[in-house]
């Protein structure tokens, strides 16, 4: 069944369906092009690219049932390859018709680059909202490096923020272990970044058990990590955590900076740090500060 798109991703895949519908034979005419018509599901074969590497077998049963009742609602998107078609946007769609035992289900046919695939397949499946974390991540890393894109280029095409693509991304830099709790839904994106900072993966991996298990918020688990001994603790006298003014300077500079930000020291001396993850975030980081320097004159 389609659902309504997600608030904040801007290209919607509406624009991408046509309203046509007609039956046709299996050999795509260039006048077939954009045109809903109905293809054999034995000649569709899954996108290698496809974003998703788990589907829920109970929601894929669901939406059988669905097909079943009242048939295909919304086409899916191929690319036609000699005589087979491979699948741009709607594997899930795909899959849950062929257990519903379709022979046959409505497809548009696109003719469209590889860039253009990588992006719709990954829009289509942000937008659903049911990626984890890592296959969001992953997805927006393979689309940045098939298509040779910036972390700002990448979030202009996918409807999202710089900052919420740098994040993503600095979720792969977590052990596998983790990565692997985030997929099972033991943690949420909210402690994995928690955790990122820390330079010991036995200390990330650590925390992160003991975050899933016992249930601490990510609010908890962020004063664990800030009262950890070491580089990141803060210089004395700090003032305090819940000092609404450092706060708010905090988030200040993080929505300029987009990247992690901790004020410091006292009213007379102290330190802003702001944190990188990779050459690109220094890049960006560096890139602005040179924007503020040239406004300044």
């Amino acid at each position: 069944m389609a659902k309504p798109i997600k608030h904040g991703l801007g290209r919607g895949l509406d624009a991408l369906l046509g309203n046509e519908s007609t039956n046709a034979a299996q050999d795509v005419q260039p006048q077939d092009v954009d045109r809903v018509r109905s293809i054999k599901l034995g000649l569709i074969d899954p996108n290698r690219e496809q974003p998703r590497r788990r589907f829920d077998e109970d929601a894929l049963k669901q939406l059988a049932d669905s097909i079943k009742s009242v048939g295909v609602i919304q086409p899916i998107i191929v690319k036609q390859s000699g005589k087979r078609f491979q699948i741009i946007a709607g594997e899930r769609r795909w899959r849950a018709a062929r257990l519903a035992g379709l022979s046959e289900m409505p497809a548009i046919v696109r003719d469209w680059d590889e860039v253009q695939r990588l992006e719709v397949a990954l829009i289509e499946n942000l937008q659903r909202d049911d990626l984890n974390p890592i296959e969001q991540a992953a997805g927006v890393k393979n689309l940045m490096e098939q298509c040779g894109y910036t972390q700002e280029a990448a979030a202009e095409r996918l409807g999202m923020s710089r900052p919420a693509v740098a994040n993503l991304l600095r979720l792969l830099a977590l052990p596998k272990e983790i990565q692997q709790m985030l997929i099972l839904g033991r943690l949420s994106a909210g402690h994995a970044r928690t955790l990122v900072p820390l330079e010991d993966p036995a200390m990330q991996l650590k925390l992160a058990e003991h975050a899933a298990n016992q249930g601490l918020s990510v609010r908890q688990l962020e004063k664990l990590v800030k009262e950890l001994p070491g580089e990141d603790q803060p210089m004395a006298p700090t003032i305090s955590r819940r000092d609404p003014a450092q706060q708010q300077l905090e988030r200040m500079a993080e929505g300029v900076f987009g990247t992690r930000v901790r004020l410091e020291g006292d009213s007379d001396k102290g330190r802003l740090v702001l944190h990188y993850y990779n050459a690109d975030d220094l890049q960006r980081i560096w890139d602005i500060l040179e924007l503020m320097g040239q406004s300044s004159q």
